[in-house]
């Protein structure tokens, strides 16, 4: 099954939530603080993490420096970020600092454990074939699922290849941001739109040459996203 690490401070949350996903058959390691947790995973010696559930609220590096220094390191490891609080402004900083998905604390164990699944899932491998993408520059290789832009890689996390994969695979067709919700995090409810905004600026701040006149994920205001170029 697959190895998780917790970062936690509170104890008896860490506690509860570690039991949780113990009891669903997950491996867990767990950190009461960023440092604790950044030092497991670069010096990572036992079963290999393979994703992060991340407090936002945490003493001494909060939970957005450590989104940070995780993605540093790694654009492919999924991190599901935890706040206390709903506000849009965490959950968008949390959001741009790289967490591929959220959850407002106080959580049940089914919707985390689904979150995780979803997470997983996502870091997969995509089953669906479908040709290439050549276009202006970016190579978008469905088998390999590499990118490359003007012959340089491009290094995506999970989800926002995912994101790029789904919406490139029809050229000038408007996805919603339900759509893609439901596509590419698997939220068929509980879903948040921001999810998907955030995901298409990072994207966005990768591929673009500028980002804030895209030529390849194009928003259709009022409606959703489609890729181009047009």
């Amino acid at each position: 099954m697959p190895h998780v690490l917790l970062i936690e401070d509170d104890a008896s949350v860490r506690d509860g939530m570690e039991l949780v996903l113990r009891r669903h058959g997950y491996g867990v390691d767990t950190a009461a603080t960023g440092e604790q947790a950044l030092a497991l995973l670069a010096g990572e010696r036992g079963p290999r993490i393979e994703l992060v559930v991340l407090d936002l609220m945490l003493p001494g590096l909060d939970g957005f420096q450590v989104c940070r220094r995780i993605r540093a390191r790694s654009a492919t490891l999924p991190v599901i970020m935890l706040t206390a609080r709903g506000d849009d402004s965490d959950i968008v900083s949390g959001l741009e600092a790289g967490a591929d998905d959220y959850v407002v604390k106080p959580v049940t164990a089914p919707v985390l454990e689904a979150r995780i699944r979803a997470a997983l899932r996502r870091a997969e491998p995509s089953a669906r074939q479908r040709s290439d993408a050549d276009l202006a520059g970016l190579v978008i290789d469905r088998a390999g699922l590499t990118v490359t832009k003007n012959g340089t890689p491009v290094a995506l996390p999970p989800t926002e290849l995912r994101l790029l994969l789904e919406l490139s695979a029809s050229p000038g067709r408007v996805f919603s941001r339900e759509q893609l919700l439901e596509s590419v995090w698997d939220h068929t409810y509980l879903g948040d739109s921001r999810l998907v905004d955030a995901a298409v600026g990072r994207l966005r701040a990768k591929l673009e040459d500028v980002p804030a006149k895209p030529r390849y994920v194009q928003t259709v205001r009022g409606f959703g996203y489609r890729f181009g170029p047009l």
